[in-house]
């Protein structure tokens, strides 16, 4: 694990400032644009789902959707997108959350998840997990059980896991790197 972890690190630019000053944001994209390193990221986020037990996987709006979809192809599961509000067409379910300065919605399609499934959540990364736990909260209230949440990087100081453990319910978080 170490091997592809390191694999992962060596391919996240920090730019500095953006998108404020005196934010480090953590880009992706030469991740994505390495095929090596993308697809050691699909292994290892399928792995997770795969022992998690998961029967879909929910990626969240916008990473988590190219994250989410090579995963569940990797796991042999179903794809489902939590897009934001007014994105998706037909009956959706919705759920609300606080952001730093205001807040949001997000919506999945009403019919997607049901009692029988098992929803892994995936995204990019973990921050103040507003998003995650309103997607752990969404899923629920579609009648689906959480099998957990798995992301590719936590970022440890902004407190995102002690804020989603309880909420989780014992479903497992995963990281597959902490900065």
């Amino acid at each position: 694990m170490t091997e592809i972890r390191d694999l992962l690190l060596s391919r996240i630019r920090d730019v500095a400032d953006y998108p404020e000053p005196g934010v480090m944001f953590k880009d992706i994209t030469p991740l994505l644009a390495d095929p090596a390193a993308f697809t050691a990221l699909s292994d290892a986020l399928a792995d997770i789902a795969r022992a998690t037990g998961a029967t879909k996987i929910v990626g969240l709006e916008a990473r988590g959707f190219i994250l989410g979809a090579p995963v569940a192809i990797r796991a042999g599961l179903g794809f489902i997108p939590v897009r934001k509000a007014g994105k998706l067409p037909g009956a959706t379910l919705s759920q609300a959350y606080d952001l730093e300065y205001g807040s949001a919605e997000i919506e999945v399609h009403a019919e997607d998840l049901s009692t029988a499934d098992r929803v892994l959540v995936v995204d990019d990364v973990l921050a103040t997990g507003g998003t995650a736990e309103a997607s752990v909260q969404l899923i629920r209230r579609a009648g689906a059980e959480v099998a957990g949440l798995a992301v590719l990087m936590e970022l440890g100081f902004l407190g995102g896991r002690a804020r989603l453990e309880p909420v989780l319910g014992g479903a497992p978080l995963e990281a597959l790197l902490i900065v």
